[in-house]
């Protein structure tokens, strides 16, 4: 049991250091270069066999990280969510695939994300977001709804190709949001019919494409200062615990150094008295 425990501390502390968290992402950044090479028949005629190999040995690097994982951390491997992200990551890389489902290997690259702490951070407060988001993006298929129906009522009978239907309008007001091609494709079209029509794109513009999309970052930004206020907070509070714990020891200190002064002093006076008693029986 002594030697398991022992075990674990080691591989605990060899899969924590610093140099083999470096050593994966380098692992990582090489895989993403093999990877690419593979969609090359140039360099695959040439060196194939070397980037299979390579493939395959890291591959089975990655295993044994997180297999070493698992069996340090046991029931706390699946406490984390990023480790239960690697597990998925790798398992779906050793899952044996031809054809379009080859392509899945690629995903091992996402593993940088789990390793990296500015990406972790800016992944998690995506995922807080996410409530917002839905906010939002409920707000937009609204607006779409709206300026559908009327786009349609107004635009159907001289331009049925782009506002023939409720789908076909709302495909081009996606294109309209996009701005890609939005003047020259739909725009300037239903003006040269409907020369007012300016005023029902611009306000469509304004509201679909760029307020929508200042509330989209600004809910992103939010999540992400609060995730760094809380982690501010959290600092602060081990910061605090840890002086704390400091003052308690040093005031033990002092105690014992104030005891043992006391005891000191103590000791001094009797045996000044001592001598003193000494002193008056010698005469």
């Amino acid at each position: 049991m002594t030697e398991t425990v022992t075990l674990r501390g080691r591989l605990t502390a060899l899969i924590e250091a610093n140099y083999t968290q470096r050593f994966i992402i380098g692992l990582i950044l090489l895989n993403a270069l093999t990877l690419g090479l593979e969609t090359s028949h140039t360099v695959m005629q040439a060196i194939g066999p070397v980037i299979n190999s390579a493939d395959v040995i890291i591959l089975s690097i990655f295993t044994v990280e997180v297999l070493t994982k698992m069996f340090v951390y046991r029931l706390g491997f699946w406490r984390n969510p990023w480790n239960v992200f690697d597990f998925f990551v790798v398992g779906i890389a050793l899952i044996p695939a031809t054809g379009p489902f080859s392509v899945l290997r690629v995903l091992r690259l996402l593993r940088l994300v789990s390793l990296v702490p500015k990406l972790r951070f800016i992944v998690e407060a995506l995922l807080r977001a996410i409530p917002g988001i839905i906010s939002i993006i409920g707000l937009l298929l609204l607006i779409f709804y709206v300026f559908a129906i009327i786009a349609t009522g107004l635009f159907r009978e001289t331009h049925p190709e782009m506002f023939g239907s409720l789908g076909a309008t709302m495909y081009s007001l996606f294109q309209v949001m996009t701005l890609e091609g939005w003047s020259e494709d739909v725009a300037r079209p239903v003006m040269e019919e409907h020369p007012w029509a300016w005023a029902f794109f611009v306000p469509f513009i304004l509201i679909a494409t760029f307020t929508v999309l200042n509330l989209f970052i600004a809910i992103i930004v939010d999540a992400m200062q609060r995730m760094h206020d809380r982690a501010v907070e959290v600092e602060k509070q081990i910061i605090h615990d840890s002086v704390h714990e400091e003052n308690k020891a040093l005031h033990g200190e002092l105690q014992a150094l104030h005891e043992e002064t006391t005891a000191l002093q103590e000791r001094l006076s009797r045996m000044q008295n001592l001598l003193e008693q000494r002193s008056r029986e010698g005469r």
